[in-house]
């Protein structure tokens, strides 16, 4: 898949993004890695929590490489796909672990509650904390002007 087939069917847009748009989305991980962590709070919540935390990141690299997703059905899936894109190899492994993390979040938030233990969220914690290194990474070194 490249970005002109993911245009092509819509999956996503071009998009210019700005400082102050990736400033909020560095926020947004910022507070959902650290509630993320706070041990109270019950697994379910920790695992929904750190997810959003790796969304808004795959929604950095994204708008950093020049597009954004589509809205619409399927838009946490086609974000993993188009992350892949923007990031390359060193993300497909995470990519495709966040989408399995996906449907479970999906349970979590429309259908079950004690879904995952608190070891498959420590776990994601852990993962999203390390694609924050790598977006970071990407980021520094493909686009100097966003860099944190």
């Amino acid at each position: 898949m490249s970005w002109k087939n993911l245009l092509a069917i819509r999956t996503v847009q071009a998009h210019t993004t700005s400082d102050t748009e990736i400033k909020e989305l560095r926020n947004l991980v910022s507070r959902d890695l650290k509630d993320a962590a706070i041990t109270g709070l019950s697994a379910d919540r920790r695992f929904a929590t750190a997810y959003n935390a790796v969304l808004q990141l795959s929604k950095m690299a994204i708008a950093c490489a020049g597009y954004r997703i589509a809205t619409g059905v399927g838009h946490h899936q086609k974000t993993f796909e188009a992350v892949k894109l923007a990031l390359g190899a060193p993300s497909e492994k995470l990519a495709d672990y966040f989408e399995v993390c996906r449907r479970k979040r999906n349970f979590i938030d429309y259908d079950h509650a004690e879904v995952v233990t608190e070891g498959e969220a420590d776990e994601l914690l852990e993962k999203a904390q390390e694609f924050q290194d790598l977006v970071e990474e990407w980021i520094a070194d493909n686009y100097p002007a966003f860099k944190a």
